[in-house]
């Protein structure tokens, strides 16, 4: 397994509020993103606050046991509604971080699987041979009004309510993940990008960059660079792993 990570405030934002985790443990490494929204400094609270409960929570339950699927889910669930009451109990206490939350997209593989859990607009891709597909559904309003049939998914890399999602972690008392399970295959590459990715770049442009570099590491620091050339309006942060 080879894995590349490439985090970048962009050539817009005063601050980076993306946050990620990447865990050191070889037979069943966890991976996190997470896309902070809020005031001034409330959204880099919450994406870190996310990062740190959740990777917390799941290196203690899931590699103390083996653990079959329903139990996995059950755990990525669990940890994704424990971030959200916190980070949502946070945003009670100071009118500054009111509103705060934040996207989470995280990648778990045990054996020959992969499970995914998410909530928002960040994403996770599957290059597999040459396909590449998006495993996660933007919980976002142009998501909502291209799935409606009122715009086209190219209307929607232009329309001025874009950055408008509609799940978040934190902002609400309650939430629903997304789990996404996958069978592993030899050569799959797996990427988890933010927004400020997947907002600047056509899903034909990634999948070509994902071709052409065979270093995780490299694939990452281009991707970072493409998005920044064509404005770099967001924080961007690509993680990469290829299997």
């Amino acid at each position: 397994m080879e894995v590349g990570i490439k985090t970048d405030i962009g050539r817009v934002r005063d601050i980076n509020q993306d946050a990620y985790y990447i865990s050191s443990l070889v037979n069943h490494p966890l991976f996190i993103i997470a896309d902070g929204m809020g005031g001034h400094k409330a959204g880099e609270i919450a994406s870190k606050m996310a990062v740190d409960i959740i990777s917390s929570d799941l290196e203690k339950d899931l590699n103390s046991l083996e653990l079959d699927d329903n139990s996995i889910i059950g755990r990525i669930q669990s940890s994704i509604g424990n971030a959200n009451k916190k980070i949502y109990n946070e945003s009670l206490k100071d009118e500054k971080f009111s509103g705060m939350g934040t996207t989470v997209t995280l990648a778990y593989k045990n054996n020959e699987k992969i499970f995914i859990g998410h909530v928002g607009d960040s994403r996770a891709y599957l290059l597999r041979k040459d396909n590449l597909s998006q495993l996660t559904k933007d919980h976002s309003l142009v998501e909502e009004l291209i799935r409606n049939g009122s715009i086209s998914r190219e209307e929607a890399k232009l329309h001025p309510q874009r950055n408008i999602i509609t799940r978040a972690v934190g902002t609400s008392q309650e939430i629903e993940a997304d789990i996404i399970v996958k069978e592993k295959l030899k050569d799959d590459i797996l990427l988890l990008c933010t927004d400020g990715l997947s907002n600047m770049l056509m899903d034909e442009e990634i999948k070509e960059y994902l071709l052409v570099n065979e270093n995780m590491q490299k694939l990452c620091e281009e991707l970072v660079r493409l998005a920044n050339e064509k404005g770099g309006f967001d924080n961007i942060t690509v993680l990469a792993i290829k299997f």
